[in-house]
């Protein structure tokens, strides 16, 4: 008997996963991460690149960041908006989705920014979309941030849905998919699994993406051409997280390689991320993608708000 209930004991915990070790390198290469980016990029600005996926990365990271640091950003945006009488771009509405995203993630209230609503203009369905599928995912992000009226949130989500290549996957343009946009495609999807079409979609994505990663856990084809690159696995390492789905997911673990390995394996010691294993040198955009990366990582392990739902945070 005794014996039978030792190895019951053995049996439970060994069918528990253990993330204790993960947690914490996750929590050292973060620090060390929020660290450089805060010394490289001192001054963000609207930009895809110094910008808001620094902000947002940061706002969501749970380390301590001066708020005078996104004071910063905040009067960068305003000095914009003034100089622009409220124009961010008049074509690429992207523009504004990443600015709310970033602005919602720092505690701002993007419907007031120097006396203008940033999110009026992601109510237009033929201007956001006019850039493509990009349009819509990023809309669709930055308008369920923090639930921010919307009367076109079902066109995008069909939108995006009537996008989906036959192999399952998304990409910009033909009907091939890529990591890269399939996990963004994922991310903003991740809201509406009660929509079986929605459901049904989003399998046949996880499908297409766990059959195209590699033997290291990453993935190849989207920004990086044929070369694996971090920012492939970062975006579907973020649509994991956003699913809700164990980053350790079996369909996701390739050679004992999980795509938070993948994510990982690209850090370098000063606290940057390359953007192929082959560059093996500091790439900013490599750095911020790989953050709010691991920042979602952690979020899911910890069971917090993940990265793109941000009811947790309270507007200033």
């Amino acid at each position: 008997m005794y014996k039978f209930l030792l190895l019951l004991i053995l049996l439970v915990f060994m069918s528990v996963p253990t993330y204790a070790g993960t947690e914490q390198e996750l929590n050292r290469a973060i620090t060390r991460t929020a660290a450089y980016l805060q010394r490289t990029v001192r001054n963000p600005q609207i930009s895809t690149i110094g910008g808001e996926w620094t902000v947002l990365g940061l706002a969501r990271s749970g380390r301590r960041v001066p708020n005078s640091y996104f004071q910063r950003y905040l009067a960068n945006v305003e000095r914009h908006l003034t100089e622009s009488d409220g124009v961010l771009d008049r074509r690429r509405l992207t523009e504004y989705s990443r600015v709310i995203l970033a602005l919602t993630a720092a505690g701002f209230n993007p419907r007031d920014v120097a006396g203008f609503d940033l999110t009026a203009s992601l109510d237009d369905f033929e201007r956001v979309t006019w850039q493509g599928i990009n349009g819509a995912i990023f809309a669709l992000l930055a308008l369920d941030s923090l639930e921010y009226d919307s009367g076109i949130r079902e066109q995008l989500v069909e939108e995006i849905l009537q996008r989906q290549a036959p192999d399952g996957g998304w990409s910009l343009r033909g009907d091939v998919g890529d990591a890269d946009i399939t996990g963004m495609a994922l991310q903003a999807l991740a809201k509406y699994m009660h929509n079986p079409y929605v459901y049904t979609a989003v399998q046949r994505a996880l499908s297409f993406l766990s059959d195209i990663q590699d033997e290291n856990g990453g993935f190849s084809g989207g920004m990086a051409g044929s070369q694996p690159s971090v920012e492939s696995a970062v975006q579907v390492l973020v649509a994991l997280a956003e699913l809700g789905l164990p980053l350790d997911d079996e369909r996701f673990v390739k050679n004992g390689n999980t795509v938070l390995d993948n994510v990982l394996s690209f850090k370098l010691p000063d606290g940057s991320f390359s953007h192929t294993a082959e560059c093996n040198e500091p790439n900013l955009m490599a750095t911020e993608m790989g953050f709010y990366g691991m920042v979602a990582a952690l979020r899911s392990l910890e069971g917090q708000n993940s990265l793109y739902r941000m009811s947790d945070r309270i507007l200033r």
